[in-house]
């Protein structure tokens, strides 16, 4: 396996593959005013095997496009969406968020936590608006410092993971600049992290390693794991996942 199977295959057993939690996704919902409309069309980019795809299933009275470039991830995605009984309002799709075929104006909701890094904020915001119906909403999580200062270890590693991570100020100026308008942001809170994400991911970690041989390769993966969960525990105060909710507004 290369790297990108390796860390499917140690991701997809859990329900998570980032954090989050119902409650947090339910709230994102009534910031977007989603809640209590009808025949929504909405994109869920990135959903992994599901986790916020389901709440919003659950939630709303939409059909959902379930979007993730990993197979692996859509496959249980179905098979929960069955056993929930949702399977009839989620649409599984193989795609890549650099390749997406949705028409212009055709999407009441565009949905994505936790996986907008995949293709960078700024151009994430900026493509996917094309999608968007006029007054269409944007519902993302994203890195986000959550002080102005923050030690030099912490800063070195997520700059190397993830250049654009910023201050959420940083990020709704981006949003304004992009043709939106902010309608809410919060923090998801350590919960989210830690009880929702890092601990099912550790638990999988000896499991995932026998699987594997105990392989270089897997043996490096899991490192990185663990120096990321090592830097949330020392450092959680200084960044987070900040869920950004805005709505589309018309050119000038």
């Amino acid at each position: 396996m290369n790297e990108l199977e390796l860390l499917a295959d140690l991701h997809r057993h859990n329900e998570r593959q980032g954090p989050g939690g119902q409650a947090e996704t339910r709230l994102a919902l009534q910031l977007a005013g989603l809640c209590g409309r009808r025949d929504l069309a909405i994109a869920d980019l990135g959903c992994g095997t599901g986790a916020s795809t389901l709440v919003l299933a659950e939630a709303l009275d939409a059909q959902i496009v379930a979007a993730d470039f990993l197979e692996p991830f859509l496959d249980i995605l179905k098979a929960r969406a069955l056993e929930a009984g949702l399977a009839e309002r989620i649409t599984p799709r193989h795609a890549s968020m650099e390749a997406l075929d949705f028409a212009p104006e055709s999407l009441d909701a565009i949905w994505s936590e936790g996986a907008i890094y995949n293709i960078g904020f700024a151009r994430g915001v900026r493509e996917w608006r094309r999608f968007l119906k006029p007054d269409g909403v944007l519902a993302v999580s994203e890195l986000t410092w959550l002080t102005e200062q923050r030690p030099a270890e912490l800063d070195a590693f997520w700059r190397a993971q993830y250049p654009e991570v910023d201050t959420a100020s940083a990020k709704l100026a981006v949003l304004e600049r992009h043709g939106y308008s902010p309608l809410g942001y919060f923090v998801l809170p350590p919960h989210c992290w830690r009880e929702h994400y890092y601990r099912p991911l550790q638990e999988r970690f000896p499991t995932f390693l026998e699987a594997h041989g105990n392989s270089p390769a897997a043996q490096a993966i899991i490192e990185e794991q663990q120096q990321e969960i090592e830097l949330y525990e020392r450092y959680g105060e200084y960044f987070g996942y900040g869920f950004y909710i805005a709505r589309k507004v018309a050119e000038g």
